[in-house]
């Protein structure tokens, strides 16, 4: 029985990443963004684990989620790092500022710090990273912004893109995300935490 929280949370770790990863196909195109941007709720689990279990719990979704959806990728796994680099920096910090201030507050805090550092940091990554990758692999950066001018004429360059298209978009994701965690936790908290 001494095992029993500790099995409880690799069990559900696991559960979680599948449930992520089918979540991850259930995406959607978003008006006023290029359309190699979609929205999907995957990072829902994440989140709900990282509250649960620590942020710790909350990444390793986000990597299993990426793996499992790297087998259907289209992007030669592009995608998947980009991905798991967002959700897993959105997982890691909300969870962190909870395990600090483990209240429905800290629990809120937690959530939009976590989206903001997403927003925030997925702009370099996309920036230096992930975007230069795509662009060896896929498509070129000129066609990428292409697709940015299409909806926007006066974006510049790459950079300005991702500040006015990317940036937004990945914090306002993390507020969904948030909003609909904040509706189901509390049913679920007893099944997480082995009280039901």
């Amino acid at each position: 029985m001494k095992n029993q929280p500790a099995t409880r949370k690799i069990a559900v770790t696991a559960v979680f990443g599948a449930l992520s990863a089918l979540l991850m196909f259930l995406e959607f195109s978003v008006p006023l963004m290029p359309g190699f941007i979609k929205l999907d709720f995957s990072d829902l689990p994440a989140l709900i684990a990282a509250f649960a279990y620590g942020p710790l719990s909350g990444v390793i979704i986000c990597f299993l989620k990426n793996l499992i959806h790297l087998l259907f990728s289209g992007t030669l796994g592009v995608g998947e790092l980009s991905n798991f680099i967002l959700s897993g920096i959105y997982a890691a910090v909300a969870g962190l500022v909870y395990r600090r201030f483990k209240t429905r507050r800290g629990a809120l805090l937690g959530s939009l710090a976590g989206a903001a550092a997403s927003a925030v940091l997925g702009v370099f990554s996309n920036y230096f990273l992930v975007y230069p990758l795509y662009a060896k692999l896929l498509m070129p950066v000129s066609a990428i912004l292409g697709m940015y001018r299409t909806i926007l004429p006066g974006v510049q360059n790459l950079f300005m893109a991702l500040l006015i298209f990317n940036l937004p978009f990945t914090f306002v994701k993390g507020v969904l995300v948030a909003a609909i965690c904040f509706a189901v936790y509390k049913p679920l908290r007893p099944i997480l935490k082995g009280r039901a």
